[in-house]
């Protein structure tokens, strides 16, 4: 099955026309007769779509919508709903109160099959955000919201600049947005030089070809790196069911298939500009929580969460090339005695210095991880055993013989560095070393290096 559909509706014929229509595209249908018992169906159960008459016993789409979002369990799921011609104003309050688009009677079953495929691939877009933002707060590692958000920015895409103006002129005093006007040869290029909008109002010409190419732009805009997460309207001078279908499952959010209604498109635009906004709000979130999994929050460098599983990488690959690889394990000296002397914002400042200290003594497809308090892992793919100890020696000079100037303190900071060293692939009893028993043949280095007076390189490799 495709998913759930909740359709609502008094007329029982209405209710048999859209379930037959639904059963064939193989999504599950269940029923209500009035607003009463498609609220008790959709919170027991919530359904991937509802799709409810404008008009409903206990009351109308618009006050269905606002009763779904009362509950958390049902305040995203998406509705869908079904009028008549002369229900304009009964049509608007329902877009105003959160519907996601209202079709007319009689129904075109292309339009409508698209339309439900469009809504429900959204929910379930967003439903994976939201799950991977729970899994974010659940570990702790989200920030917390700003309440500030800039402008939104939204760009009228028209081959017709006369229409354009006309329309921006009755939109902008109405808009919570900034409005600026594009032909569709200057989408792209304008979102390269001024950065991506929010969202475009994309306008379908009457003329087939120029529609087609039109048409043509949504692919672009989804495919593009820059415009692939801006909201997109999609509007169409002359209704066509198949080519609605078209353009939503090309990627369109939202359509309107009877021409430019300021009221209309105004609601439409902050509906998806809301939308937008949480979902920027998410990505934000998961992103942000991902790069505090994986990186040192004090150094800037990766940790050790990161470092083992990417070690485990280098060590397979070099497996199957059979191309050496080096692994270090370095830790400052004393660096207790630098806490102990200068306070811990003094040993931060160090840490920070070593770590960029580090990473100036090595190449960009070289790791350096921050493994322990004091403690680095450094991985060198493609590295044999000379280049390995040339570079280790070049660190340790570099932290030894270049005091680190401190806040606080009357001159500058000496340390020293010790590491450990050890070349792979390494194969015990058959089988490669893994990260962990790698690092242990370095971690021994390290320990050898430290007992034999520090601020030196040993090398630990066992044989073969």
């Amino acid at each position: 099955m495709q998913g759930t559909i909740l359709i609502a509706d008094a007329i029982a014929t209405n209710r048999i026309a859209l379930k037959v229509k639904l059963c064939a595209a193989f999504y599950q249908v269940v029923q209500a007769v009035d607003m009463e018992e498609a609220l008790a169906t959709a919170r027991e159960n919530p359904p991937d779509l509802v799709i409810c008459a404008l008009t409903l016993p206990g009351g109308g789409a618009a006050d269905l919508c606002e009763a779904l979002k009362a509950s958390a369990d049902t305040a995203q799921l998406p509705v869908l709903a079904i009028g008549n011609g002369d229900q304009t104003t009964d049509r608007l309050a329902a877009l105003e109160a959160g519907a996601s688009d209202v079709l007319l009677r009689p129904l075109d079953t292309t339009l409508l099959l698209g339309r439900a495929r469009s809504l429900i691939r959204a929910r379930n877009a967003a439903g994976e955000w939201e799950m991977r933002d729970d899994t974010t707060r659940a570990l702790g590692l989200a920030e917390p919201s700003t309440e500030f958000t800039a402008q939104s920015h939204c760009v009228l895409i028209h081959s017709d600049s006369a229409t354009s103006v006309n329309w921006a002129r009755q939109l902008r005093p109405l808009l919570r947005a900034g409005l600026t006007l594009a032909n569709p040869e200057e989408a792209i290029r304008s979102a390269s030089k001024n950065g991506p909008p929010d969202a475009y109002v994309l306008v379908l010409s009457e003329i087939p070809n120029t529609a087609n190419a039109a048409l043509r732009l949504i692919s672009v805009l989804r495919a593009n790196a820059q415009t692939r997460h801006a909201g997109l309207l999609v509007v169409q001078l002359t209704p066509d069911a198949a080519q609605a279908a078209t353009a939503l499952d090309l990627g369109a959010d939202d359509l309107m298939t009877d021409g430019f209604n300021t009221a209309e498109m105004v609601l439409r635009l902050h509906a998806i500009l809301r939308r937008k906004r949480k979902t920027d709000q998410l990505r934000n979130t998961v992103r942000t929580g991902l790069k505090a999994a994986v990186f040192d929050p004090l150094t800037g460098l990766h940790n050790r969460r990161y470092a083992l599983p990417h070690l485990d990488q280098i060590a397979e690959h070099a497996l199957e090339t059979a191309r050496p690889f080096a692994v270090m394990v370095a830790d400052l000296d004393h660096f207790k005695g630098i806490n102990d002397r200068y306070g811990h914002a003094a040993g931060d400042s160090v840490l920070v210095q070593t770590a960029e200290r580090l990473r100036n003594n090595l190449r960009g497809m070289d790791l350096v991880a921050r493994i322990g308090g004091e403690e680095f892992l450094i991985v060198m793919p493609g590295t044999n055993l000379s280049n390995a100890e040339s570079t280790a020696a070049d660190i340790c000079t570099d932290i030894g013989n270049r005091g680190f100037v401190v806040p606080g303190t009357p001159a500058p900071v000496h340390v020293t560095i010790s590491i450990g060293l050890s070349i792979g692939p390494m194969v015990q009893d058959g089988s490669p070393l893994s990260a962990e028993a790698l690092m242990a043949q370095a971690d021994r280095a390290l320990y050898s290096a430290k007992s034999h007076g520090r601020n030196q390189v040993n090398l630990s490799r066992p044989a073969a």
